[in-house]
């Protein structure tokens, strides 16, 4: 099989692998689409994806989907055929979650995700034309969601988790509270979909990309600040740092109510980051991280079931083959690119 495999910075190649095939408990997937994240795309650009440091060829992609084309024993024939989206989190075999992360699993410290450096030996991913996993990390599809969104299925999960945490950290103050997305990435885009699925106030987008405020316009955002004007976005009690950008964190914090709620889902880099950090403590800032997500995946494929469009976010596809290209073109600022998505078979 042929598989997308980062080889170090600007090196990405189309390798051929070995087919594998399904042990035990495990489905095989002919993967059909993959969707290009942020920390598929520093693996190629620096090597690294925020303290993960490439050591080892790596094949890219934790968000992918396809078609279960095999199954090992004991998992039942009403998967043959169904089409997923593959939970790219896992634990290894004999780890068992105890009470301290029964609700923290994304911060596991053994846990195992698709496509990731940060164990040695590296995680695989799912940039590949087959992907052997254990059965209950392929969620099967409703009817109405096809594969190219079914892709989608994990970075709306880590949208929803940071939802998930600005309501646990708020409280009631979350409810019909209006918010403040900041960056409009595809994280960001996602963001402002399900706020407005889940009983947000006036749902706020800021970004320095005229192309990206088009996007979350279209995504159902309200209001939308250009800071690359001088213009910043109004205090919101909630507000999502959804760039990543060190110097975006300054003005996420001056833009979070006394008492409100900051949640940094944006990854940030390794180095340190200046911002001034008094208004922690004059206003009673919570400001909080947000990792991946725990089980909010589920959720995820339920939304898109239910009609949550992420077709405009999607904005250019290529084949595997096509792979370094794809990437160029979602680096290129130059593009108006916001998800770019890879066709694997």
């Amino acid at each position: 099989m042929k598989a997308a495999v980062v080889h170090g910075t600007q090196d990405l190649r189309i390798d051929e692998r070995p087919s594998p095939t399904p042990g035990p408990g495990d489905v095989l997937i002919a993967v059909e689409w993959g969707g290009i994240c942020g920390s598929d795309l520093s693996y190629f650009s620096r090597g690294a994806s925020g303290t993960a440091v490439l050591r080892h060829p790596l094949v890219l992609g934790h968000e992918v989907a396809g078609r279960v084309v095999a199954r090992g024993q004991d998992v039942p024939p009403s998967l043959d055929g169904q089409c997923v989206a593959v939970m790219p989190a896992s634990l290894p075999h004999g780890v068992e979650l105890d009470d301290v992360w029964a609700h923290r699993s994304n911060l596991h410290p053994e846990l195992r995700y698709l496509g990731s450096a940060a164990h040695d030996p590296h995680t695989d991913g799912g940039f590949r034309q087959l992907l052997s996993v254990p059965a209950d990390q392929a969620l099967p599809l409703p009817h109405s969601v096809d594969t190219r969104r079914g892709a989608l299925a994990e970075p709306l999960a880590v949208a929803l988790h940071a939802i998930n945490r600005a309501r646990e950290a708020s409280g009631a103050l979350f409810e019909s509270a209006d918010v403040v997305v900041n960056g409009c990435g595809p994280i960001g885009l996602l963001l402002i979909a399900a706020l407005t699925r889940q009983g947000a106030g006036r749902v706020v987008a800021a970004d320095i990309s005229s192309s990206s405020l088009a996007l979350a316009s279209q995504m159902g955002a309200d209001e939308l600040i250009d800071l690359s004007q001088g213009l910043s976005a109004p205090e919101a009690p909630v507000v999502f740092e959804a760039s990543g950008a060190p110097a975006a964190l300054e003005g996420a914090l001056a833009g979070t109510s006394r008492g409100g709620t900051l949640v940094q889902v944006g990854n940030l880099p390794k180095n340190p980051a200046p911002a001034v950090l008094g208004d922690l403590i004059s206003r009673e800032i919570t400001w909080i991280g947000s990792f991946r997500f725990r089980d909010e995946m589920p959720d995820a494929i339920e939304l898109l079931g239910d009609g949550l469009d992420v077709d405009p976010l999607m904005t250019h596809e290529f084949d595997l083959s096509e792979a370094h290209r794809a990437f160029e073109t979602a680096l290129d600022p130059a593009v108006a690119s916001s998800k770019v998505m890879l066709r694997i078979q």
